[in-house]
């Protein structure tokens, strides 16, 4: 028994043969997948120099990095000041109904 009663092992074990089965039906079209993927990746333009050493090496990262924080503090404020007067047109315009 593996998950403590007989139903919860013959469950485990139907999805263990179940997953099996499907790698053993999709294996060409799973290899094929793979390979692709590792093909694109090998194409992708890393944000660092493999070269280069120290903190050199991760100076895009860094400051991509940076520029993604700034943007989001902007978009936040942003929300928040639109949130913020939402807020208070609809809190006057409800008082107003009162």
């Amino acid at each position: 028994m593996i998950g403590g009663s007989w139903w919860s092992s013959a469950l485990i074990w139907l999805l263990i043969i179940g997953t099996l089965l499907v790698f053993l039906v999709w294996r060409k079209q799973i290899q094929s997948f793979t390979r692709e993927v590792k093909s694109e990746l090998l194409k992708a333009s890393w944000p660092w120099d493999p070269k280069e050493r120290g903190m050199k090496k991760y100076k895009e990262l860094i400051d991509s990095t940076l520029i993604v924080l700034i943007a989001m503090i902007l978009l936040a404020g942003y929300v928040g000041a639109w949130d913020f007067l939402m807020l208070k047109i609809t809190t006057a315009i409800t008082h107003l109904a009162q």
